[in-house]
């Protein structure tokens, strides 16, 4: 047994490991009772002359090679989402290009599921923007998607929220949208937990209002709609809008703090997956969809039960910096090399929230090699100061 000197409560505390890695497997999509995405994030390059807060820099290599691991497990790719800090340190030019290069790399593997971000975020918010504008915004970007041979998954707008004037203004820009796109999306409702700016999308700040537009949307355009992606933490809220979704509509959970019993589902229905959490717990993710499609509930809930204290650790308020801890979750599991992020956001989380991060890990299993996670974890302490 190892043990490593961490911060807890204001003081230095010895911090024995207990946790068995669950090992890596290639595995078959095809053996997933469900469809699971991975919102995967983005690895900086460390190395670069740049202003990290204003100009981002990445490590084109390590970020899709990160992209093939998840495919090799089995899971799908949900590109250019705010796990990729879209919004955050990733614009759209940047966005743009890594779109293009992931489903160059999704090709070479052929029957690969992946599924692109396409959004109005070149369009700053403000009192000019018109409807028309966000329209054209829109179209831009999913152009974009659809000439590389993308999928689309339908971000929610910064400009729509704050240029709307209530349900009407988001039942013209979706009937709009969803009219002309080739292929059916998975339209992402992101909630204000998620990012601030969003708050009181669909026309109301009361979410079951909000709800009654989004679907009313959904059920004109059921035949361009493969699913929705709901985030607002809230189980409840998801399964009551899942209960109402038209035939063949998915429910894609983005509920990082529920996960494992809306995926595993009810009498009535369950969800599929979308989920920037299975970025940083992709392994145990792939045995526990593997084990409920061959039957294993019990195992399913043993392998992804553990990962959920740690999710809602990542994903605790404020949320929007949820990006952190999965970036530093790939450097302890050897995935890049440093902790260093788009945006300088390695620095949005404090020391002590990085050091309940590790045990969280540890009890779900997810440090693929301790011994490496131990050493890495005490160069983030010697940085602040904790010998």
């Amino acid at each position: 047994m190892t043990t490593i000197n961490l911060p807890l409560a204001g003081q230095i505390t010895p911090y024995t490991l207990t946790g068995t890695p669950i090992p890596l497997a290639r595995r078959d999509a095809k053996s997933f009772p469900r469809v699971v995405f991975a919102a995967a994030h983005v690895v900086a390059d460390p190395l670069a002359d740049n202003d990290p807060w204003l100009t981002p820099a990445i490590d084109w290599e390590r970020t899709l090679a990160f992209r093939h691991r998840l495919w090799d497990l089995g899971l799908g790719v949900a590109e250019a989402m705010d796990t990729a800090q879209r919004g955050m340190g990733l614009g759209w030019a940047e966005a743009q290009e890594l779109i293009k290069r992931s489903l160059a790399e999704a090709r070479t593997r052929g029957d690969t599921l992946i599924a692109c971000g396409a959004g109005t975020d070149h369009l700053a918010p403000g009192p000019d923007v018109t409807l028309d504008m966000i329209i054209r915004a829109y179209e831009e970007q999913i152009s974009i998607v659809e000439a590389a041979g993308g999928r689309i998954i339908l971000m929610a707008s910064r400009a729509l929220a704050s240029a709307a004037e209530g349900p009407d203004d988001y039942v013209k820009i979706y009937d709009r949208i969803l009219s002309q796109v080739r292929e059916p999306v998975i339209i992402h409702w992101l909630g204000e937990m998620f990012d601030p700016a969003l708050e009181g999308y669909w026309g109301n700040r009361d979410h079951l209002k909000a709800m009654d537009t989004c679907l009313d949307v959904i059920a004109a355009h059921a035949a361009k709609v493969d699913g929705i992606k709901v985030s607002l933490l809230s189980k409840e809220k998801e399964i009551a809008m899942r209960r109402r979704l038209p035939e063949g509509v998915r429910m894609y959970t983005g509920d990082d703090f529920n996960y494992a019993e809306l995926i595993a589902g009810d009498e009535v229905g369950h969800s599929d997956a979308l989920l920037g959490i299975f970025d940083a717990i992709a392994p145990a993710a792939s045995m526990a969809m593997e084990a409920l499609g061959g039957g294993r509930e019990a195992e399913f809930f043993n392998l992804l039960n553990p990962t959920v204290p740690l999710s809602r650790h990542i994903f605790k308020a404020p949320t929007r910096f949820y990006k952190t801890g999965v970036v530093f979750l790939a450097y302890l599991n050897g995935l890049q090399d440093h902790f260093a992020m788009i945006g300088g956001q390695q620095s949005a989380r404090s020391l002590a929230h990085l050091a309940e991060l590790f045990r969280l890990a540890d009890q779900a299993r997810v440090l693929s090699d301790p011994d490496r996670a131990i050493e890495r974890m005490r160069r983030i302490l010697a940085v602040h100061g904790v010998g």
